[in-house]
């Protein structure tokens, strides 16, 4: 799973960010989570993961 700049990022929005990682977490606690800071970051995070995974 990649989790994007624009929940980390907004103000309103770190509960929220919270949520979805303990989520994640709680249902598939052997998935990788990867971060991204923009949307064309995001293929970059998860094939840092599967790099890593290998």
């Amino acid at each position: 799973m990649v989790i994007g700049g624009g929940i980390r990022k907004h103000e309103p929005l770190p509960e929220f960010f919270e949520k979805a990682v303990n989520l994640v977490r709680r249902h598939a606690p052997d998935a990788a989570i990867a971060f991204d800071s923009r949307p064309e970051d995001c293929a970059d995070a998860a094939l840092r993961w599967l790099r890593w995974l290998r």
